[in-house]
């Protein structure tokens, strides 16, 4: 069955907050702890640590008298502490990831995961009870389908909670046929050009918020350097603290803001095309260009051709991906002749064998489609 996620704000008390963030602490304790067993037991034996030697490990640390105050905290979640380390190493040795680091107590994000367990996750109203927390109230703001699986606490920079409940769902039914396919050009002064003629509008989050955010971080700044200057701790500093937060709520608004836009428009693309064709943008190599990294990195292409791909596979619909060498910029459309490239200045497009003009990335999108179409015609 496919599994869904649902991201909800809570609003615990303050002694839930407290056991909240004990069990932050204690998940990172339980992670370092056996990364540092992992790394000594590779350097003497040449090989790490198992699931089997960990669970052992910590149901002794809870019996022993300086770690007995691990029993405080959702024991669920102490497991999934070393699961993770086991994933990490995992994506390590494929090579998806960097050798795994520390935790620590300064990152700005907090998390742990839980398992639904003999129905300790369930929603009670508009309450949710969660294990040792019991009855927290939440923002509801939509209905939970399926069976509940885990769900992972978060508390964020901002100051505020958040749960995000992952359910095992019966199969997503196909919707029905259009009978019409697309192809998208991705870019940066439109967030994307349909091959239809649609443009879609670049919302520039990130630009829209840019100066409010530089004057709130120059106070932050302001504040860090007082407070250094005065020699004290930066938790004691409620002025420090107040102007963290506030900058931080303007991050997680533009976040907010990019990842609604990009529900939206990938769910209106899923419901009215059966086919859906782009490129295979190399996204990484394309921030190394320091001009224009900033503007990439707002437009989250990666993240919008994620969406659309789980998003198909739910709803019975194609993705079709072209290399992203293909020539789409230098080929008319309409004929099928190569002009070669031509310069960015050049936003229009007119063949020199046939003579059609146009849009220099409607052309591209109409040839991303023709292309996509027919790699779909050679697949089993």
């Amino acid at each position: 069955m496919p599994h869904q996620a649902y991201k909800f704000r809570i609003y615990p008390t303050k002694d839930q907050q407290a056991l909240i963030h004990q069990t932050h602490g204690h998940c990172r304790f339980v992670y370092n702890h056996f990364l540092e067993l992992w790394n000594t037991s590779y350097k003497e034996e040449g090989k790490g640590l198992n699931r089997s030697i960990m669970s052992k490990m910590l149901t002794k640390m809870k019996k022993q008298d300086d770690t007995a105050w691990l029993r405080n905290v959702d024991s669920v979640a102490l497991q999934a502490s070393y699961e993770n380390l086991i994933d990490a190493f995992q994506r390590f040795f494929q090579k998806q990831n960097n050798y795994p680091r520390f935790k620590s107590k300064k990152n700005p994000v907090q998390s742990y995961t839980t398992k639904n367990t003999n129905n300790n996750i369930a929603i009670v109203g508009n309450q949710m009870k969660l294990p040792k927390l019991g009855l927290v109230k939440f923002a509801k703001s939509c209905d939970i389908e399926g069976r509940i699986m885990r769900a992972t606490i978060k508390y964020n920079a901002s100051g505020t909670f958040y749960v995000s409940v992952q359910c095992e769902v019966p199969n997503f039914k196909p919707l029905p046929q259009t009978n019409e396919a697309v192809g998208i050009d991705l870019g940066i002064t439109d967030f994307a050009i349909l091959s239809n003629g649609r443009r879609v509008d670049n919302q520039r989050f990130t630009d829209k918020m840019e100066q409010k955010l530089k004057r709130e971080q120059r106070k932050l700044s302001r504040r860090y350097e007082q407070a250094k200057k005065e020699g004290r701790d930066l938790r004691a500093c409620m002025n420090y603290q107040k102007q963290r937060r506030r900058v931080a709520c303007l991050r997680e608004r533009v976040a907010f803001q990019r990842e609604d836009f990009l529900n939206k428009l990938s769910t209106a693309l899923i419901r009215h095309y059966d086919v859906i064709c782009l490129e295979d943008l190399n996204t990484k190599g394309m921030l190394k260009n320091h001009k224009l990294a900033k503007a990439i990195a707002d437009v989250s292409w990666s993240e919008f051709v994620t969406k659309l791909k789980y998003k198909a596979k739910w709803f019975g619909r194609k993705i079709i991906e072209i290399d992203r060498f293909f020539p789409s910029s230098q080929i008319c459309h309409a004929c099928g002749h190569r002009d070669g490239k031509k310069p960015l200045a050049i936003r229009v497009w007119t063949c020199s064998s046939c003579g059609t003009t146009l849009d220099r990335d409607i052309n591209a999108s109409k040839n991303i489609l023709i292309e996509g179409l027919r790699l779909l015609k050679q697949q089993p």
